[in-house]
């Protein structure tokens, strides 16, 4: 079963302007399904098949110049070997055909430095994360449960094979884990670092600490930072940065943490079932980390930086996302339970009135099923937080 990605409108129109097109994100986002689709006349190459890589540490050049027809060549998991991007660089600089390269990698930071160091001017870079509630929904395959929507995430093998949470997310873990992580840095135990994954699923929705992670793993303030630089890079968690530019000297300056993906998360923490995910003390980090992160996705699909933050001054008063157009700040507010109340819009009420922003501008995304515009605030159902994105 394949979904259909929202990055796939973006994907065709950069293919049309760039000769190359890069799209990044977590192993098993669907990038390689996604670009296969996209493109079914180019020829695909893994870059983790052990003889493809021989073929192209031969003749690198040869590999690329080939006759491969009018339409290109996939290049699968690229960062296996940057220093392709060279070669690339020569080729397209003297025959320029929109989209020929289209490549694909999982790996951030690594691909980020290969990329401004070879191709700066052409090519397009694009990220692909797990699935959003709004690619699901359009499949007719969102449950309508908040419980079971954060206790699934996004991946796409849970939908397309029909697997449960509790048998994707450990071999995922244990394939991110072993194999990524070792090219990345050099983990003295890998056990340090799964139980440090474990901390950072224990404090979503929190402002980060890093001495206390620190402490709590018994390793330095740099390992942490270190560590959680993979763990950016690696598309595992992300941090909310505090919105600055309004209002009061005095704010929070700590970003909180949160993970692109729930169902991650909930492994993380050994949640197994929604029954269990309903009752825990953080259920409601876990329904902000997917709200948030579903923000995250639909800027990223339409090829746009996420212009996404939080608010919160040294009283504890807070906005929980901030939606910053330049001209506009749509401020959010992110509640996980399924009955309207009305201490929902306290928050916007005194940020807007503060802001001198009009209130009606705000939203207030809850568990419930029904979206309403009021003079208070727009209520919107879990279920619809994507298409608050412009």
């Amino acid at each position: 079963m394949f979904i259909k990605r929202n990055l796939k409108d973006s994907l065709i129109n950069y293919a049309t302007k760039f000769p190359v097109v890069a799209v990044i994100g977590p192993r098993q986002a669907g990038k390689t399904t996604l670009t296969k689709k996209t493109f079914p006349n180019h020829t695909y190459f893994s870059l983790e098949n052990p003889d493809t890589l021989d073929i192209i540490r031969l003749d690198p050049r040869d590999f690329l110049e080939k006759d491969y027809g009018s339409a290109g060549i996939i290049l699968d998991e690229f960062q296996n070997e940057p220093q392709l991007l060279s070669y690339i660089q020569g080729i397209v600089d003297n025959n320029r055909r929109p989209g020929y390269f289209i490549l694909t990698g999982s790996h951030n930071f690594l691909m980020n430095q290969a990329i401004s160091q070879s191709l700066a001017g052409r090519v397009a870079l694009l990220t692909l994360l797990p699935l959003s509630l709004q690619e699901l929904k359009q499949s007719n395959q969102l449950t309508q449960n908040i419980d079971e929507a954060v206790f699934q995430g996004g991946y796409p093998d849970i939908f397309a094979r029909h697997l449960h949470p509790t048998e994707f997310y450990p071999q995922y873990t244990k394939t991110y884990v072993e194999r990524d992580i070792r090219q990345l840095i050099n983990v003295g135990s890998l056990t340090d670092f799964q139980r440090f994954m474990r901390l950072c699923a224990g404090r979503i929705g929190q402002l980060l600490n890093i001495s206390s992670l620190a402490d709590d793993c018994n390793v330095s303030v740099p390992t942490i930072k270190s560590w959680l630089s993979i763990l950016e890079a690696s598309y595992i968690v992300f941090l909310l940065q505090p919105h600055f530019n309004n209002y009061s000297k005095r704010l929070i300056k700590s970003p909180k943490l949160y993970f692109y993906d729930t169902g991650l998360a909930c492994w993380l923490l050994k949640i197994t079932s929604t029954e269990q995910l309903n009752s825990h003390y953080l259920r409601g980090g876990l329904v902000e980390s997917m709200i948030i992160s579903e923000f995250y996705k639909g800027f990223y699909n339409q090829a746009q930086e996420p212009s996404v933050y939080f608010w919160r001054d040294s009283h504890g008063r807070e906005i929980d996302c901030l939606l910053d157009y330049g001209t506009d700040l749509i401020p959010i507010e992110i509640k996980s339970g399924k009955t309207i109340q009305k201490s929902f819009f306290d928050g916007l009420h005194y940020w807007c009135e503060l802001a001198n922003i009009d209130p009606s501008q705000g939203y207030v995304i809850y568990a419930g099923t029904e979206s309403h515009k009021r003079s208070v605030g727009s209520t919107i159902s879990w279920q619809d937080a994507g298409t608050i994105i412009r």
